[in-house]
């Protein structure tokens, strides 16, 4: 039922008012579209706040801090930083959400809404001007009408007043007479007309009270009533996108209330014990030393002077400092060095692993390479992580190799894509790297072993197959502090030749790499196309056939393959379609 027809009932001039009401509903919309806006800016900024939030304490790359996340409170801190980022995430759809299920739809809604109004006025006002442009033709003939009417009437008068006159001539009256006729047919014509205008105002008149402004108000009022019930959905709409992603944030809160119940203190103070672990034995009971007698002091059976007769002193020189167990303070009075006490403290001291050489220490402070300056449990884990570094960078180093030979072959066949000379050298330098690392490699794992037990003692092979580390170990403990005595300014320089000792580990290493064993498969692949293996090292396949993959693309364009286990060779990557098994050891995963 349409109401807004009835206010041109009360009074004409309700049009402006309505034109006035609707563009007040407009700017409502507006006001509107534009607090959504404001609200998707908001949510925008706090997510980017929690984001940047969250990347501020996230531990760095390659940096102490990173190794404290072993432990479960500092994993659960991880876990909540990361969630705290996905928790950014859903205001982030919230944002994206509002403005293209809101901010934009109304944007265009508003701007079919305006053109709407506009059309809808623009007849309204077309159609008021018509019933004005009526109106002002019926006053016209109306006045025209009543014109000559009187003009009808003075003619007649006129012409009454001629006949009656006796001095008037007969041609005189008859002109007087044809005048007051032409006269009153100019009135009648004029009445017919007025008559004429009057009915069709009337008509126009009814149909624009009737008719034409009903219609128009009655868009008007669908219009507004749209308006209004759009803004409603819009409402809704707004509190669905909040609540869309409410479920989503309750598991964000439940991941970092899983990450706080899954902290467990006893396997932090375990992590804490197998970090800082030294591996020492605990020292022996002290023994009592009576200082009652007024006699000399005797010496116990276990005093320095005893040990000095039963065996030989390790000397390490004036100036070399051993490690004591590490809640002893070392009694630095000159009178204390004899006492049977410090003794003990120097026998236990012999019992740990010793410095190699104190020179380094004392030329700059510098690490020893072996990490003998660490206690045992310490020394054990440096050394594994070095070794686990090399063979990262020996596998690196192969790669590259094992690219540079592919490519060398690639040049040999196709020599207008290169020359394969030109990597003699690349490949002569990868090979000299990797030799280089193998070496170092098995130099810390000969230290590696000693640490762990499994060489029982250092014997002329292990020495051999250490290398680069000191050859003559016993030798060079037992002597440092000579060394250091014969040294006029007590420093030391390496004299042996690290470059023979290279040699030598070569040669003891060679034979453990001449064998290769076949590649195992990473994958499959299916033949996208057929290809006709007819260079040396390539192999031909059928489209679609299937095969296994057994070294995957370096970057040279290549893919290793294998058909039936006994042929295998090289297809162009873009002919086949791999599907690597990422469970496969040197597989990559594509994401």
């Amino acid at each position: 039922m349409y109401l807004w027809g009835r206010l041109w009932s009360v009074s004409w001039d309700q049009f402006d008012n309505l034109e006035k009401h609707t563009q007040w509903g407009i700017d409502i919309l507006e006001k509107y579209i534009k607090f959504v806006k404001e609200r998707t800016e908001i949510e925008l900024s706090y997510a980017k706040q929690l984001r940047n939030l969250s990347k501020k304490y996230q531990p760095k790359k390659n940096s102490k801090e990173e190794e404290e996340y072993k432990y479960t409170a500092c994993k659960a801190f991880l876990s909540t930083l990361n969630e705290m980022n996905d928790y950014a995430g859903q205001h982030e759809v919230i944002s994206e959400n509002m403005t293209s299920q809101i901010t934009v739809d109304l944007m265009r809604y508003v701007q079919e809404l305006k053109q709407e109004r506009k059309s809808n006025f623009h007849d309204g006002r077309k159609a008021q001007q018509h019933i004005e442009t009526c109106w002002k033709q019926l006053e016209s003939s109306k006045r025209r009408f009543e014109r000559d009417c009187k003009e009808a009437d003075r003619a007649q008068q006129y012409f009454e007043k001629m006949d009656a006159d006796i001095n008037v001539t007969k041609a005189d009256v008859e002109k007087a007479r044809q005048q007051a006729q032409l006269r009153h047919q100019m009135a009648e014509d004029s009445k017919a007309d007025y008559s004429s205008i009057l009915q069709r105002f009337n008509q126009e008149q009814w149909e624009y009270y009737h008719t034409h402004i009903p219609n128009i108000f009655q868009k008007i009022q669908e219009m507004e009533e749209r308006r209004i019930v759009r803004i409603g959905e819009s409402m809704k709409t707004y509190a669905e996108v909040d609540r869309q992603v409410i479920p989503i944030i309750g598991k964000c809160l439940d991941g970092i209330v899983k990450a706080a119940e899954s902290i467990d203190q006893k396997n932090d103070s375990q992590l804490v014990v197998e970090a800082y672990k030294s591996g020492f034995e605990p020292p022996g009971d002290i023994e009592f030393e009576d200082y009652t007698q007024p006699m000399k002091r005797t010496v116990s059976e276990n005093s320095l002077s005893s040990s000095k007769e039963g065996k030989p002193e390790l000397k390490f020189g004036g100036k070399s400092r051993g490690k004591l167990w590490p809640f002893i303070k070392k009694n630095k009075s000159p009178k204390q060095q004899k006492e049977p006490l410090s003794h003990r403290f120097n026998e236990f001291m012999t019992s740990k692993p010793k410095i190699h050489c104190f020179r380094s220490l004392k030329r700059g402070g510098a690490t020893p390479e072996d990490f003998s300056n660490l206690p045992p449990e310490q020394r054990r884990k440096k050394l594994q992580q070095k070794v686990d570094e090399l063979n990262k960078e020996i596998q690196k180093e192969t790669d590259q190799r094992d690219a540079i030979t592919k490519m060398k072959d690639v040049y040999l066949k196709n020599p207008q894509m290169g020359d394969p000379a030109s990597l003699d050298h690349k490949l002569a330098e990868a090979t000299q790297n990797i030799e280089k690392l193998r070496l170092e490699t098995q130099k810390f794992e000969a230290w590696l072993a000693e640490v762990e037990g499994r060489l029982p003692a250092r014997s002329d092979q292990a020495r051999r197959q250490s290398g680069m580390y000191d050859g003559q170990t016993h030798q060079t403990v037992t002597n440092c502090a000579q060394d250091r005595e014969s040294s006029p300014d007590g420093s030391y320089t390496e004299e042996q030749s690290q470059e023979s000792e290279l040699k030598a580990l070569a040669t003891d290493f060679d034979d453990e790499f001449d064998e290769e064993e076949p590649l195992p498969a990473i994958g499959t692949c299916k033949a996208l196309y057929t290809f006709e293996g007819q260079n040396e090292g390539t192999i031909s396949v059928v489209e679609g056939e299937m095969l296994s993959v057994i070294e995957e693309d370096k970057g040279d364009g290549w893919t290793r393959i294998r058909r039936n286990e006994d042929e295998e060779g090289y297809v162009p990557t873009s002919y086949v379609e791999v599907y690597l098994d990422k469970n496969a050891k040197g597989a990559k995963t594509y994401i």
